[in-house]
């Protein structure tokens, strides 16, 4: 199969709109968002984020601030490992 033609099979398959577009996921046990990941014509499907977890979203009040800055440092080595890593995708959506 072409990479073509796999990345519009997973794409209609998992109801995703786009590469690198995280869609939540409301019905999933675990996880709340998903994305099909891609860099070159490596693709990868991501499940991220903790089904119900209270994070400190857009908030700017010091808890959530402290909370924000508690997640980047104790994720930090994972983030930087990029698109292909549920860190990096929880970070830029969830925190």
């Amino acid at each position: 199969m072409s990479h073509e033609a796999r990345r519009a099979s997973m794409l209609k398959k998992y109801g995703l709109s786009g590469v690198n577009k995280p869609k939540r996921t409301p019905s999933h046990k675990t996880k709340s968002h998903m994305v099909l990941a891609q860099e070159g014509h490596e693709l990868k499907l991501i499940r991220f984020g903790e089904q119900g977890a209270k994070t400190a979203g857009k908030k700017q009040d010091a808890k959530s601030k402290a909370k924000r800055k508690s997640f980047k440092a104790r994720h930090a080595s994972n983030i930087k490992k990029g698109k292909m890593s549920a860190a990096y995708w929880a970070d830029k959506v969830k925190w």
